[in-house]
């Protein structure tokens, strides 16, 4: 049974680092997220594909059990793509190049057998197109969203109206002051919360992430990576093993959140290890604990 949804962009990515360059490498918030989250539970994956598209590149996510169910291709146009630059510490990237082709007028339909998970994750899109995926859902579902600076610009009404109906937010640093209109971000992340959701995960890069919570504020440190080689996705790989730790608890309580907090680091640590999703796929349970118990050395009371 598929418990964790992610409706998201599955991406063609060209990436230069200084550690080298990737062209035309599976990328997308929907193929970081869903193999982060595969470790923990059952996904099922809501995107679109072109006509360019090699379906061998998901076959790593078809090997590691999760659902395309609700993967379409469309035979008349490219897949989404992006070009980016990674320079100096690597902390953003510099983008180059963006084709929406299919994405621009995605409108995402989720199949029969995802509308009764117990959790969803809506990735960054348009706040419209992400509460028409939620409005989908049967039934009690734990739903989260991430977004972007340019939605806070363009589209606030919208997504002030998203974030009254979610259960949590994803943002980075940055969003969180532009959202708020304040620089400091504890004010903020308590701004924020007052627009509804019952909790918020700041995400700070290298620095860690702080989450906000009726119930209490959490810190964790980011994981000192000793060779960060693509930044890429860990944004939403941090999201992946974050709603995956959740969805496997079935909970969401304050132990449950700052447990998905270790798993989330852990994931995120993972994937700068290698360009797009490749250290992933070499990545072990053991790994994964391995990590989760340095970070919980680093973070004394996330148990």
């Amino acid at each position: 049974m598929i418990r964790l949804v992610v409706v998201g962009s599955v991406a063609y990515d060209a990436i230069e680092t200084p550690y080298g360059t990737r062209d035309r490498a599976l990328g997308g918030s929907a193929s970081y997220f869903s193999y982060a989250a595969s470790f923990f539970t059952k996904v099922g994956l809501v995107g679109i594909v072109g006509k360019d598209f090699d379906n061998h590149l998901l076959d790593p996510h078809v090997a590691r059990g999760i659902d395309l169910t609700g993967l379409v291709r469309d035979e008349k146009r490219d897949s989404f793509f992006w070009r980016g630059r990674y320079e100096g510490d690597m902390n953003s990237a510099q983008t180059l190049e963006v084709r929406l082709n299919v994405l621009g007028d995605f409108k995402p339909q989720l199949p029969a057998s995802y509308r009764s998970a117990p959790f969803l994750f809506l990735a960054n899109s348009h706040p419209a197109s992400q509460a028409s995926a939620l409005s989908q859902m049967k039934g009690k579902v734990f739903s989260c969203a991430d977004s972007m600076n340019l939605w806070i610009s363009n589209e606030l009404g919208a997504l002030r109206e998203l974030l009254r109906r979610v259960d949590g937010f994803f943002c980075n640093d940055g969003e969180a002051r532009m959202l708020s209109g304040n620089a400091n971000l504890i004010y903020s992340g308590r701004r924020i919360m007052e627009l509804g959701p019952r909790f918020i995960t700041m995400k700070k890069g290298e620095h860690g992430a702080i989450l906000f919570s009726h119930d209490g504020l959490v810190g964790i440190p980011g994981f000192p990576v000793e060779k960060v080689v693509d930044p890429t996705g860990a944004g939403d790989s941090f999201a992946g093993g974050f709603m995956g730790s959740l969805a496997r608890s079935g909970k969401s309580d304050l132990p449950a959140l700052k447990d998905a907090l270790v798993d989330g680091t852990a994931m995120a640590s993972f994937a700068v290890e290698g360009f797009g999703l490749e250290r992933f796929y070499t990545l072990t349970e053991k790994d994964i604990e391995e990590r989760r118990s340095r970070i919980i050395e680093y973070m004394p009371g996330a148990r």
